[in-house]
């Protein structure tokens, strides 16, 4: 027990940074998801083809590929330097953008089309369409899958270890390096990222039922 409360404020500096990323990451990730729908469902080839293209890529290759291509990769070209921890949040990011445009464009195309017609009949512009009838009514039944994808990219950010960012997964690594009590502080760890996604999934299963009052 003594080897868990001493290695605890090491595991807990390591957890805020994980929570850093994984907030900004899933707000920048579900923006990027929002963009690449809208640009799937556009009538544009151009534009419907390079979101293809883009949602294609990054669910078609792994994660650790796309933080070595950010982080190694770019930072090779002599315009551009990211951090380690600016390289994991646009690897979140991007990964779980892909995946939320898939989610969001399945959402928007589950919406009756005759609520489209019927709002431009009424004067509404194909925007506002989309802001105020199409995208509440289809947020409600992607939310289920948007948490769930919140939750993978969460655990996700366990592997940006690997680039050296100092996150909870790294934390734990020099906690048992310092205490060989590998055992001891990896289920710290593990329980630790047990407790924080059952929070993601109960903050998931609260938003469905107050928008399902609304």
């Amino acid at each position: 027990m003594e080897t868990i409360m001493n290695a605890l404020p090491y595991l807990m500096k390591g957890l805020q940074v994980t929570l850093y990323i994984f907030v900004i990451a899933i707000i920048l990730g579900f923006m990027i998801g929002l963009m690449m729908a809208l640009m799937r469902l556009a009538s544009l080839k151009v534009l419907n083809w390079t979101a293809k293209i883009f949602i294609d890529a990054v669910r078609g290759t792994p994660f650790l590929v796309q933080l070595f291509f950010i982080y190694f990769g770019l930072n090779s070209l002599e315009w551009i330097s990211f951090d380690r921890t600016t390289a994991g949040i646009l690897t979140i990011a991007i990964n779980a953008g892909a995946y939320f445009a898939e989610i969001i464009r399945a959402g928007i195309q589950s919406i009756d089309k005759g609520q489209a017609e019927a709002a431009r009949s009424v004067g509404l512009t194909n925007m506002q369409t989309m802001r105020y009838i199409i995208l509440p009514q289809a947020f409600r039944r992607m939310l289920p899958a948007i948490t769930n994808q919140s939750i993978i990219s969460l655990k996700d950010t366990s592997l940006l270890s690997i680039i050296g960012i100092a996150d909870l997964m790294q934390q734990g690594g020099v906690q048992v390096a310092a205490t060989f009590e590998a055992f001891k502080i990896w289920l710290t760890v593990g329980v630790i990222y047990f407790i924080i996604i059952y929070f993601v999934s109960l903050l998931g299963s609260f938003l469905e039922r107050r928008v399902e009052l609304r």
